[in-house]
């Protein structure tokens, strides 16, 4: 009887072992319990409610410019670059509770100074597929996220400028972009693109522009289309610039999923003048560059090559990138 309860003890430990290590694979490349969340609130007719320093929770629609500065979490903060986070919710049916309750839901706002980075558009040899932890390794890079769409193979969409020399084609008559004029970045829609004087340095074509000088655009709330669906509850990122050139990125981060509007609000609190989708979705990654090493976010798979739809590696041809400035050493005698 003994011999039977420890062989059986034996096997729940190594079933419990198992089921672990499934669970740690399965968050580790699919980002499970972000994905949980995802899908149980992306059906959700509710606002996003984020959570103030006071302990209340309030739609982001409500919620003030005071209420959302002070309510920032910061994550890192060095000189010229600041990430911080909030912790929002979407009320639902009891799974969708549950699955917020247990694993939490959250947005990140990354800003730097232009003055500190420069931005880039940053992609391998024949635009062959990459990832953002990739591109930050190899281009010694303090943050970079998904730019440009791609098509079903893999392919840019849309124009892509790097080192001043046009590498890509313009795809339709998309509204959004982000450009380098005379060392400085710019983000939001194409009309900055004449009003800015100078030669494009970098840059690429996204969609769709959001807002313009501080002024959201009627269209994000409009009937979907085949590339765009502004009500649909996704992964989120946002390029956006403030009147003195702050760039700021609002970002879904674990279950932090969003509509185009809630992401744009957001941004226009955060005092953002011109602002820009970039590709969400699935497809979403960026890369961050702490004290404490680089920390990574992928909304799905992007290690394993899988080949059913479902379950398929995201990774992509374009990527923004920014990177430390040299440190100006001034000449001449004490």
């Amino acid at each position: 009887m003994t011999s039977k309860l420890g062989c059986l003890k034996y096997l729940l430990l190594l079933a419990l072992t198992g089921a672990l290590l499934v669970y740690g694979v399965a968050e580790f490349v699919f980002n499970l319990n972000s994905n949980l969340v995802a899908l149980s609130v992306r059906n959700s007719s509710q606002p996003l409610q984020i959570l103030l320093k006071r302990g209340e929770w309030k739609p982001a629609t409500a919620v003030t410019p005071a209420d959302l500065a002070a309510t920032l979490i910061e994550r890192h903060s060095s000189t010229g670059m600041r990430w911080t986070t909030l912790k929002v919710r979407r009320e639902g049916d009891a799974l969708a509770n549950l699955a917020q309750r247990v694993f939490g839901a959250e947005i990140h706002i990354v800003t730097l100074v232009p003055e500190r980075f420069d931005f880039m558009t940053t992609y391998l040899p024949k635009f062959a597929l990459t990832t953002a932890k990739e591109r930050m390794a190899e281009e010694n890079l303090w943050f970079s996220i998904t730019g440009n769409f791609r098509d079903p193979k893999g392919r840019p969409m849309g124009w892509v400028y790097h080192e001043g020399r046009q590498v890509n084609q313009p795809f339709g008559d998309w509204s959004g972009c982000f450009f380098v004029k005379d060392g400085r970045p710019w983000f939001g829609p194409k009309s900055l693109l004449n009003e800015v004087p100078g030669l494009i340095q970098e840059g690429s074509q996204v969609y769709p522009s959001v807002m313009k000088n501080h002024t959201t655009f009627a269209y994000v709330d409009l009937k979907p289309d085949e590339f765009f669906d502004g009500s649909k509850i996704s992964y989120r990122a946002l390029g956006g610039m403030r009147k003195d050139g702050t760039i700021v990125f609002v970002l879904s981060g674990d279950g932090g999923v969003m509509n185009v509007s809630e992401v744009t609000e957001i941004a226009r609190k955060l005092d953002v003048q011109h602002a820009t989708l970039l590709d969400g979705g699935r497809a979403l990654q960026y890369s961050i560059r702490t004290d404490d090493g680089p920390w990574h976010f992928h909304a799905f798979n992007t290690a394993l090559p899988f080949t059913h739809k479902w379950l398929e590696r995201q990774r992509s041809p374009v990527y923004i990138g920014a990177r430390r400035k040299a440190p100006v050493i001034l000449s001449g005698t004490p």
